[in-house]
């Protein structure tokens, strides 16, 4: 085993076990985490198996193997933006949703509280 291949396998595991203490800790939800596990275990197959960079890479016929771990991270950095950009498009409903709610009901509170006799009279 070489060191490159000890670092990365170590790497690795660093990132996965970071994931899960941020999901026990509450700060990262599970369902946000997902893609990041699948991420960080396709990363521990990879450092765990050399064979397996050239493998994908003939796969996809790319010369330099290397090259493959590049365009893997490109591929998973867009998948969690769009994942998050839906999140975000979600949430954005949901708050112009909330803020319409919240006039509606000052609206109406206000027009009740001008029906109710006034005491300094």
């Amino acid at each position: 085993m070489s060191a490159i291949q000890i670092i990365s396998i170590t790497g690795s595991l660093f990132f996965i076990l970071a994931i899960i203490q941020a999901i026990r800790l509450k700060r990262l939800k599970e369902a946000y985490a997902l893609l990041w596990l699948i991420t960080g275990f396709i990363f521990l197959v990879i450092s765990c198996w050399q064979g397996a960079i050239d493998i994908i890479a003939d796969l996809f016929g790319i010369v330099y193997a290397p090259a493959i771990l590049f365009l893997f991270m490109l591929v998973s950095a867009i998948i969690v933006l769009f994942q998050y950009s839906i999140i975000l498009s979600k949430q954005n409903d949901q708050i112009k949703n909330l803020t319409q709610e919240l006039a509606l009901l000052k609206n109406k509170a206000q027009g009740c509280s001008k029906d109710l006799p006034n005491k300094e009279s």
